[in-house]
């Protein structure tokens, strides 16, 4: 009896702290105690913003022009340094892109920003071009299947269209980055062997890609996975040319990204409100949501320049348009929070 009385009592007192504690939280995760993140993270880790172009694309929605213009030009006020626009692709694959050149001619673009957009091949590219664009992103994928029924060649042959496309776009003063798709696993192959994402990886560094981006396209790695990849890909490229593109199919994102930045990782691509998916890859979710990246880097006291009040707005006026909710939590989070304080 004087157990449970005792048992009592301290549950009692460990409810009232807490409850104590949650009613003086701010909007901010809880940071680390240190004033510098632990020394297995990078200080500092640049946020690509994919929303406008690979968030944007699977949505059911067609957006009006204005209304990504409005979208992109409120996230060029958060402190992103680069903020994927729009894709140069078949637009009766991909409809949300038909309005490409218009787009990217109507946003206000700030030179402390880097506004790339994606093209598959040199027809892609001379449009960019045409549209006066400084930046462009190629991709190449590890599947033969996927790249299948992305570009209609198998891997190989499109790895050597995506290098003349380098070459070309290098030429006439572009940077380029790159992405390697389904690097951790492909809705029609299965498993991908990391041997073979860190070949492609290395032709697209050496033919000029200033960064390559490892996508987890379906969302179906782990931290073991992730670790493994990367094991393998920085014997081939430098790990400052590294970034992690993760979709959120199976929840384990943020992990990943946790066991990127270990490796020394100091990019992460994400989209607001975690939106996008793959069209070319059925059953895969959007990608991780910025807000819930950069929550997690502000609680380990890593810096991103990112601010995460403006993304949560952002993400409110995008999900109106879009007629659908967001799926980052810390954002539905917070927003919550600043509703029960109103």
């Amino acid at each position: 009896m004087a157990w449970s009385l005792s048992f009592r009592f301290l549950l009692t007192l460990h409810r009232q702290v807490a409850s104590k504690t949650a009613s003086k939280a701010s909007l901010s995760p809880t940071r680390n105690s240190s004033s510098s993140p632990p020394k297995k993270y990078p200080s500092f880790v640049k946020i690509v913003e994919v929303g406008p172009r690979d968030g944007l694309q699977n949505e059911k929605t067609i957006l009006p022009t204005s209304v990504k213009v409005d979208f992109i030009n409120q996230l060029s006020s958060t402190g992103l340094r680069v903020i994927e626009t729009t894709s140069f692709v078949n637009t009766t694959l991909v409809p949300q892109m038909r309005d490409n050149t218009l787009l990217f001619k109507s946003i206000c673009k700030n030179d402390a920003i880097s506004y790339p957009v994606l093209v598959p091949n040199m027809k892609g590219l001379q449009q960019a071009l045409d549209a006066g664009v400084s930046e462009v992103a190629v991709f190449a994928s590890a599947s033969d299947a996927f790249s299948l029924r992305n570009v209609n060649c198998n891997a190989s042959k499109a790895l050597e269209t995506v290098e003349a496309v380098t070459k070309e776009a290098l030429a006439r003063g572009l940077r380029v980055r790159g992405y390697v798709s389904c690097c951790l696993g492909c809705p029609y192959e299965g498993e991908i062997h990391p041997e073979k994402v860190a070949k492609i990886a290395e032709r697209l560094y050496t033919t000029g890609c200033y960064e390559i981006s490892l996508g987890d396209t379906i969302g179906v790695g782990t931290p073991s996975s992730m670790s493994r990849l990367l094991q393998e890909v920085v014997k081939y490229v430098p790990v400052a040319n590294i970034a992690v593109h993760c979709h959120d199919t199976y929840g384990q994102a943020l992990p990943n990204i946790l066991t990127a930045l270990e490796f020394g990782v100091s990019t992460v691509d994400s989209s607001v409100a975690g939106l996008g998916g793959c069209p070319f890859a059925e059953g895969a979710t959007g990608n991780v949501a910025t807000e819930d990246v950069v929550y997690m880097l502000d609680g380990l006291g890593i810096k991103t320049g990112v601010d995460l009040r403006k993304l949560v707005e952002i993400s409110d006026y995008i999900c109106y348009h879009l007629k659908r909710e967001t799926a980052s939590r810390a954002g539905k989070a917070i927003a919550s929070r600043k509703k029960t304080q109103k």
